[in-house]
């Protein structure tokens, strides 16, 4: 296969190299951007949030930024060295760095050096990077990137300036899919991109690589269906039987409808955790004011708005409640499957207590 030809992942293909293009962190790209802008540039920073949320690529951007490099200055030059500490922790590869970071770079204006997992440095390597990290040379830039904040010494969180990146929005996640799909000529239904976007949990990068894995099993493009079925996840209708049936009182419906889930192979608990999903969605649609908080995608909104209205706000706080509490109990309980029905009964049953309620008033 010629190099031309060779497969990309669209977590690198794709990956933002200006401010511009980083999804779902503008409060911080909008900070350091004006901090160089004003000249205020420190010497050490902390980038901290979970993974696949852009620390590593804002911190590579912003080494470019105060070098004033573009992207190919940027791969010619020596100015960016990278260290994964998860696998370099030990004090000689810190002191590697203390001694590269003596030398001034050959072009540009700053050295920087990006020290990601930094929780994983040992506590002697820590100690020999303290000094350096205070009194660094003005023509060197520390950034530092961490999934685990509280890891990491108190003594070096004081040195450093922080920034705290937060989950990217399933919203965010599912619009940026689709302009990766039109980048890529790939037919793809909405619904499918917001089930991808969920599955991520907030992580642009494992959002791609779900993407990608759907583009290569499906030949008919990603739909919702084939994405629900390599991902192993229920699809709506069955919650939605499941609602209908408990604001009818059909708990032997809602039992049955629980039996297919787990002939089917599905986790009694994954289906607890989507019904309260599923209840949680229907909540916020009672309120055109809250309509935006559903994580669901837009073709779906008219349905859950139909479903909404049959829902009191007394059913739907208690099924909430039901669920919540089944999902608490349920890796302690001894009987899973028990617990799972009983809440669905406790469900079944809500509107039938609340019509008892109103006749004795």
């Amino acid at each position: 296969m010629s190099e031309d030809n060779t497969f990309l992942v669209s977590a690198r293909k794709y990956r933002p190299t200006s401010w511009e293009t980083v999804v779902g962190q503008k409060s911080i790209t909008d900070t350091l951007r004006h901090s160089i802008e004003s000249g205020q540039i420190a010497q050490a920073y902390l980038f901290c949030g979970p993974r696949g949320v852009g620390k590593t690529t804002c911190a590579r951007i912003f080494a470019n930024a105060i070098n004033d490099f573009t992207t190919e200055q940027a791969e010619r030059s020596f100015n960016v060295f990278e260290l994964d500490a998860a696998s370099n922790n030990g004090v000689d590869h810190i002191r590697s760095i203390i001694d590269q970071v003596r030398i001034p770079p050959q072009d540009g204006q700053y050295k920087v050096y990006v020290i990601d997992e930094v929780h994983m440095l040992s506590k002697d390597a820590f100690n020999a990077f303290l000094k350096t990290l205070e009194e660094p040379p003005k023509h060197a830039v520390f950034i530092l990137a961490t999934t685990e904040k509280h890891k990491i010494l108190p003594t070096i969180l004081s040195r450093c300036q922080i920034y705290d990146f937060r989950r990217i929005t399933t919203r965010d996640i599912a619009d940026h899919l689709v302009y990766v799909a039109e980048q890529e000529g790939v037919k793809t239904e909405p619904e499918a991109l917001n089930v991808i976007a969920q599955r991520a949990d907030g992580a642009m990068r494992d959002a791609l690589s779900i993407f990608d894995q759907m583009v290569a099993s499906s030949a008919d493009g990603v739909t919702y269906e084939a994405v629900t079925t390599h991902l192993n996840v229920l699809g709506h209708d069955v919650y939605f039987n499941v609602v209908d049936a408990a604001l009818e009182g059909r708990i032997g419906d809602m039992l049955l409808q629980l039996e297919e889930v787990l002939a089917a192979g599905f986790d009694a608990h994954h289906f607890v955790t989507g019904l309260g999903q599923h209840l949680r969605n229907l909540l916020v649609c009672k309120d055109q004011a809250t309509l935006s908080l559903m994580e669901a995608g837009a073709s779906m909104a008219e349905r859950f708005g139909q479903q909404a209205q049959k829902c009191g706000l007394h059913f739907l706080v208690g099924a909430i409640g039901c669920a919540n509490e089944s999902d608490q109990q349920y890796r302690l309980s001894r009987h899973p499957r028990l617990l799972v029905e009983l809440m669905l009964m406790r469900m079944g049953s809500l509107e039938a207590v609340s019509a008892e309620g109103a006749k004795k008033k």
